[in-house]
């Protein structure tokens, strides 16, 4: 599934999708390139747009940050299919993997293979990723979770697994050094992605 630029044209063409609800990972690869993010919970559908100049900008640049600071046998990959269940998929802006598993996943990682999962706030996702991605990702056993609030300053929340939920975040103002030590250690000024 690939993404395309969307269009402020308006247009009386419709969208028809393969299948019916509940949706299935399956039924969601037949879907069309629509320009669309097509995600699952629980076999409902979350579509969004695809992501704003400003929001790939800052996925770039948390992903060079990540890159820099990331052991060798670890990589920050974009936008990847996370598959958790026939009924229920994501596509975080950012994941931290064993380079082992990108060299052998085709389509769609699992839970297991993901170290770290970040998800840049936009208007059109921030009530999924404040509160539905947080739980989603803790349920699915991710260990280590970051939502950037880019309204914010930006502000990097970080969030660690205690159990099977996430404790509460640490928060990392621009104008401060965030220091994280999972998935690895890694410091910088959240600023650095505006």
């Amino acid at each position: 599934m690939a993404t395309t630029e969307p269009t402020t044209e308006p247009t009386s063409a419709r969208t028809v999708l393969p299948g019916r609800p509940p949706f299935t990972v399956d039924d969601l690869l037949k879907f069309p390139d629509d320009g669309n993010r097509y995600e699952l919970f629980n076999g409902s559908l979350l579509v969004s747009p695809a992501p704003t100049p400003l929001h790939q900008r800052v996925i770039f640049r948390l992903q060079r940050i990540l890159d820099d600071a990331s052991p060798p046998e670890l990589e920050p990959l974009s936008t990847v299919n996370l598959r958790v269940s026939a009924k229920d998929f994501y596509i975080p802006d950012l994941v931290v993997v064993p380079m082992a598993c990108t060299d052998q996943v085709g389509l769609m990682f699992s839970p297991e293979h993901v170290l770290l999962a970040v998800e840049i706030v936009s208007p059109s996702t921030q009530m999924r990723d404040r509160a539905f991605k947080t739980e989603a990702y803790a349920a699915a056993g991710i260990p280590v979770y970051w939502r950037v609030e880019l309204d914010e300053g930006p502000v990097l929340y970080a969030y660690e697994l205690d159990g099977d939920a996430y404790g509460p975040p640490s928060a990392h103002k621009a104008g401060t050094v965030a220091d994280l030590a999972e998935p690895f250690s890694v410091s910088f000024d959240p600023a650095a992605l505006n």
